[in-house]
């Protein structure tokens, strides 16, 4: 059984990875905006730059610091006896939670770009997407939808 419990928390630590990030690209729409008209707007790029986009936890990070919690906790079981055993795994616990979460935030962090853009109008304006595609400054693009929901393509 000892055997078997770091494959399983490391089975779950894998899933964590599995976030679906597809809806920060450019090229993905939700169902809610298929067959339904958007705003159209053209533009240049003015700059671009790589950023990192924090996917957002299907668990709450739940998986990652409850694995992590679990294993740590088994682990600091294993050391000493008596009131320094429970010491040391409840310090396992709260390490490997803590562990846990980070492994699951860095599993769910995606490359992005950072799009500064000024309209055809005159305004500048910045969208933030998956990085799936390559986008240069002076490169005539459209902004399609409005206000939170905006997504970059080449014109």
């Amino acid at each position: 059984m000892k055997r078997l419990l770091p494959v399983a928390a490391l089975s779950l630590l894998t899933l964590a990875g599995c976030v679906n990030t597809s809806p920060y690209s450019g090229d993905v729409y939700s169902g809610s905006q298929a067959k339904s008209s958007q705003n159209v707007t053209y533009g240049t790029i003015q700059a671009v730059r790589p950023v990192q986009i924090q996917a957002d936890s299907r668990t709450g990070g739940l998986l990652g610091g409850g694995t992590g919690a679990l294993i740590g906790g088994v682990l600091g079981n294993q050391v000493g006896g008596g009131s320094g055993r429970k010491i040391a795994t409840a310090a396992g616990a709260i390490g490997g939670a803590m562990a846990g979460t980070k492994v699951e935030d860095s599993a769910n962090r995606i490359n992005g770009v950072e799009l500064e853009i000024r309209t055809d109008a005159g305004n500048d304006v910045v969208v933030v997407q998956k990085a799936d595609r390559q986008f240069e400054p002076g490169q005539k693009v459209r902004l399609i939808g409005s206000g939170s929901n905006v997504s970059v393509a080449p014109y």
